[in-house]
C-alpha cells in the first residue's frame, strides 16, 4: 500500500468531526468534541478521499488530493428520484444497432463512468480495455463461437455424455443455442456482439479477490452513462462464459490485456429507441 502524507490543519479546522466519522481505516481521532481533529497515523490510509470530500473548510490535507484534484458537488442538479428510476426503467439491452459509430466523446464519458465506479479497499485495479477496429471486434466472435463449438463437441460426445449430463444438465439446455450461433456465423451474421461497433471488456488483475465484483460494479455505471447518451448496448455474456471455459487466456492475450476479464458490454447507435418500458415480475424482498 502506498504511504500516503495526511495531516490536518488544526487553524481551519472547525472540530466538526465529520472526517473522523467517515475514515474507514479509523486513523483520524478527535480526543473531544471541542478538540481539532488529528491524524493518528497515516500507514492504515488506502486513499480512500471521504476525509477530503467531507470537509467542510478544506483542513483536510492529503498527498494524493491536491487542490486540483477537489470538486464542490451541486446538490441541485441531481436528478430527482423519479428522473433516475425513469432512467432505470428505460434501459434495455437494445441489440439493433446502426451502422453509425458510437462518438469517440461519448466512449470516453462511459469508460469515466465506469472508472468512478467503488472498488473494494479502494484497490482502484479496474482496468478497460476499448475495441472499436472492425478486426478486433471479429476476434471476439470467433473466439467465442470457437470456443463454444470446442464444448458442444464435448457435450455430444457418446463417451462423455453419460457424466456430463449427470454433472452438467444445465449445459445441454445451452447446446442447441451454440448450434445456433456457429450456423449464424456461417452464413456471415454476428450471433455474438450483434454487428455492435464499439466493445469495454473490463478486467482486474488475478491477484485481485474482488476483481468480478469491482469490474460488475464498473459495468452498471457505464451502462447507465450509455443509456443517458442514447447509446445501446448489453452485457457481453456470451463472452465472459467463453473466457470462462478458456483456461489458457487465449482472448486476453490476443487483445493484449494483462489480467482477468470479469465483465464487458457491446455498444452501437441505436437504429431506434423504446417508446415505452414493461414492469418486470412483482419484486422479491424478504424482511427480517
Amino acid at each position: 500500500m502506498k504511504e500516503v502524507n495526511l495531516s490536518i490543519n488544526t487553524e481551519s479546522c472547525i472540530k466538526c468531526g465529520k472526517c473522523v466519522k467517515v475514515c474507514p481505516s479509523k486513523i483520524i481521532k478527535q480526543s473531544s468534541k471541542d478538540a481539532p481533529a488529528m491524524v493518528e497515523s497515516s500507514k492504515g490510509c488506502i486513499s480512500c478521499g471521504h476525509c477530503v470530500a467531507v470537509c467542510p473548510t478544506t483542513s483536510v490535507i492529503h498527498s494524493e488530493f491536491p487542490a486540483e484534484k477537489v470538486h464542490p458537488i451541486d446538490y441541485a442538479l441531481y436528478p430527482t428520484a423519479q428522473q433516475m428510476m425513469l432512467l432505470i426503467n428505460a434501459r434495455r439491452s437494445n441489440r439493433v444497432f446502426s451502422t453509425k459509430p458510437v462518438p469517440t466523446a461519448s466512449l470516453d464519458l462511459v469508460l469515466e463512468a465506469g472508472h468512478r465506479a467503488p472498488t473494494a479497499s479502494n484497490q482502484q485495479q479496474v482496468g478497460f480495455t476499448l475495441i472499436t477496429e472492425p478486426e478486433h471486434i471479429r476476434m471476439i466472435i470467433d473466439f467465442t463461437v470457437s470456443t463454444f463449438d470446442e464444448a458442444a463437441k464435448k457435450l455430444k460426445n457418446p463417451f462423455l455424455k453419460p457424466i456430463l449430463k449427470r454433472t452438467m444438465p444445465m449445459a445441454y439446455r445451452y447446446l442447441p443455442v451454440l448450434e445456433r450461433m456457429k450456423n449464424e456465423l456461417q452464413k456471415g451474421n454476428d450471433p455474438i456482439l450483434r454487428k455492435a461497433t464499439a466493445v469495454i471488456l473490463i478486467h482486474s488483475p488475478k491477484s485481485n479477490s474482488f476483481g468480478v465484483e469491482d469490474s460488475n460494479l464498473a459495468y452498471q455505471n457505464a451502462s447507465l452513462m450509455a443509456e443517458t447518451l442514447g447509446i445501446s448496448q448489453f452485457y457481453t455474456g456470451f463472452v465472459l462464459m467463453a473466457i470462462r471455459q478458456d483456461k489458457k487466456g487465449k482472448l486476453a492475450n490476443l487483445l493484449g490485456i494483462d489480467g482477468k476479464v470479469c465483465a464487458g458490454m457491446a455498444l452501437g447507435m441505436p437504429q431506434f429507441r423504446y417508446p415505452n418500458y414493461i414492469d418486470r415480475k412483482d419484486i422479491n424482498v424478504k424482511k427480517l
